[in-house]
């Protein structure tokens, strides 16, 4: 009886070292290698079986650990340098951008059975103690990071301290689109509304048509890695953008951004589906440097390539230092990315606007910083995962002007646009093109009395027999359709063309041939 009672004491005592004793020796033993002031929260070990809810928590606390590794240095004692103060406001920015897309994932348990519904609910209602963690956390961190440095306030964030909540009645997550057969009518509709009018002063034009296969683009600069890849779908070549926190990529200009001006490019992807992440996004930057750090006058947007929820297309600004602005415009352009899109960007003075397509998602007045300080173009990819999403531009075009073009033709009676682009070595009109064609359909309409010559212009390319032919054959399909999507009288148009023989530019380089490429519209 005694030998039971010291066993069951000694029993005792050894759950109670267990318990109590043992853990508060074995954390005052690692304290020094402690990573955060708060207990770390468990990531779930299993998944849920909804794809949309999978990735949510998977990309939830990603993040997460990210933020409590720094909030462990602060804890230790170690400063923050500026590269882990940049990638922690990096990581703000993806926080908030997922945080937004919570009431999409949301809806998408509704359709589910009601054990996978309460073990999705579980899982969303950690994920979401993971990100307000993170938020508050990124932000405090932020906060004292910078004061440490600067010796004053850091700007506020818009982000949100707490995950949105919402509902929907929708029975399964979005399916990532398919291509869908092209509705020759509706097109008409949508080209007759488009209001992008390019540049007619090139400043900048890479194909990449000069650059070897492998290497990287002759006319970039950057602080990462890319290459110039050809691929079997598309013609051409194309750059290949590759992820990384503050890795940017830089065309190599001969001058600053003007006042006004337009940017464009073509985009192409591969390996997007339901798991690339809802922080997968291209970003444009517009800033005050031509160096690898944003700068304390910026613009930037965000262009997400996430197919499992639509995710916004994120706005962002910095005057003299201060975030103004930081916006999520409503978008799903999950079908825009998988379809080759085409990027327009117009910048007047302050004034920044930003067409997918010919759709227009971003018109802000004063997102750009007053006094033209922002004078320099920058891209930087995250969230995509090198060696399966895959990331691709062409055909980047700067030019300055962008401005109203109805003006100069009535007051000079021509103008010269490079504007319109065509299929290579065809007739057909690029959707793009039709916002300078809407501006002279709209002269035509003003003034019933102006009739036009369209002329055609060609580079050296080629034989100039096929030159000769091909400039006639594109200012007819201009005329063809200021006929038939604007309702242009045909007799008020003619159309010719001159083919390679008046050049404006030096054919032997992409810009030059850029500039030969062109149509002129005369009174008559």
């Amino acid at each position: 009886m005694a030998f039971y009672a010291i066993k069951s004491k000694t029993m005792k005592n050894s759950i109670f070292l267990k318990k109590w004793v043992y853990p508060f020796i074995i954390l005052f033993m690692i304290s020094p290698v402690i990573e955060a002031q708060t207990k770390k929260l468990k990531r779930p070990s299993s998944r849920v079986g909804i794809s949309s809810v999978d990735n949510f928590v998977r990309e939830s606390f990603d993040l997460y650990d990210k933020v409590y590794m720094y909030d462990g240095y602060a804890e230790q004692g170690r400063p923050l340098d500026d590269g882990d103060l940049d990638v922690l406001e990096n990581t703000l920015d993806d926080l908030t951008i997922l945080s937004a897309s919570a009431p999409d994932v949301l809806s998408d348990i509704d359709g589910a059975g009601v054990l996978k519904q309460g073990k999705a609910t579980l899982q969303m209602n950690r994920a979401k103690k993971a990100l307000s963690y993170s938020i508050k956390t990124a932000k405090k961190l932020l906060t004292e990071g910078k004061q440490e440095k600067e010796g004053e306030e850091t700007d506020e964030t818009s982000a949100d301290d707490e995950v949105a909540d919402g509902n929907g009645n929708s029975e399964s997550s979005p399916e990532a689109p398919s291509e869908e057969p092209e509705d020759v009518s509706t097109n008409l509709e949508i080209y007759s509304k488009f209001d992008f009018v390019p540049g007619d002063k090139l400043l900048f034009f890479d194909d990449f048509s000069q650059d070897f296969i492998g290497d990287f683009p002759s006319k970039w600069n950057t602080n990462g890695s890319g290459e110039v890849v050809r691929i079997n779908k598309v013609e051409g070549n194309w750059f290949e953008i590759k992820p990384g926190y503050n890795v940017y990529y830089i065309p190599l200009m001969d001058q600053a951004l003007p006042e006004e001006y337009t940017v464009e490019f073509d985009i192409f992807t591969g390996g997007l589906d339901r798991q690339t992440s809802s922080t997968a996004k291209l970003g444009v930057v517009l800033d005050d440097n031509d160096s690898f750090k944003e700068g304390t006058d910026m613009a930037k947007v965000l262009i997400p390539f996430c197919q499992y929820s639509p995710i916004d297309i994120t706005v962002i600004n910095r005057i003299n230092n201060k975030r103004e602005i930081y916006s999520n415009l409503k978008a799903d352009i999950r079908k825009d990315v998988l379809n080759q899109p085409h990027i327009s960007i117009a910048v007047n003075k302050r004034r920044f606007r930003l067409w997918v397509n010919q759709k227009k998602y971003v018109d802000i007045p004063q997102l750009i910083s007053p006094e033209n300080k922002v004078k320099y173009l920058k891209f930087d990819l995250n969230g995509t995962k090198d060696g399966k999403d895959q990331i691709f531009i062409r055909n980047l075009k700067i030019a300055e002007g962008g401005v109203d073009l109805r003006r100069k033709l009535m007051t000079e009676g021509q103008i010269s646009t490079n504007g319109i682009l065509f299929e290579s070595g065809s007739a057909k009109i690029q959707p793009q093109s039709y916002g300078i064609i809407r501006q002279i359909s709209q002269v035509l309409m003003q003034d019933d009395s102006i009739r036009l010559n369209i002329e055609g212009h060609t580079d050296a390319d080629g034989t100039e027999e096929s030159n000769l032919k091909l400039s006639k054959d594109r200012a007819e399909a201009v005329r063809k359709a200021l006929i038939d999507v604007f309702k242009i009288s045909g007799e008020r148009l003619s159309s010719s063309g001159k083919g390679e023989s008046e050049p404006v530019g030096d054919n032997k380089t992409t810009d030059g041939k850029a500039q030969n490429r062109r149509v002129v519209f005369k009174k008559v």
